[in-house]
């Protein structure tokens, strides 16, 4: 079975948010994959995904912390600033984090791990509406 779909999420502020549900929401046909793979690829520059701790949203915030500290608005050498000060270093952060994760499914649910989640890692003070290609293959 093979199964793709475009998802868009709604806006939200600059962060990294938790998403797993939402995505697991719009691939009913999950339920019905024995083993296979989703794929999960964020269709924007500026934002990211990845995965990581899905109780404490102390992580969450503290991702945030430490990529504005990383990777500051305020560093000197911008050249590309047209669209704002937080475009380049969300164009920066987007790419050590990349556009997509890959998950096994297993028994009709993706296989995560216990504290894992999905995140949408949004790199922009208003980034708007974030387009998701879903990808489903299993048996």
């Amino acid at each position: 079975m093979w199964v793709q779909r475009d998802i868009t999420l709604q806006p939200r502020p600059r962060g990294f948010h938790l998403i797993t549900r939402e995505v697991v929401g719009e691939l009913p046909e999950l339920s019905e994959s024995r083993a296979g793979l989703l794929h999960v690829h964020i269709q924007h520059t500026s934002a990211s995904l990845t995965l990581n701790e899905n109780a404490s949203p102390d992580v969450r915030r503290d991702f945030e912390t430490w990529f504005s500290a990383a990777v500051p608005e305020s560093f000197g050498g911008w050249t590309h600033t047209l669209e704002g000060d937080d475009d380049m270093p969300a164009h920066i952060k987007a790419s050590l984090l990349g556009p997509s994760v890959t998950i096994p499914v297993r028994n009709g649910r993706p296989h995560l791990g216990t504290w894992q989640g999905i995140y949408l890692c949004e790199h922009r003070d208003h980034g708007g509406g974030r387009t998701l290609t879903l990808t489903l293959h299993g048996e």
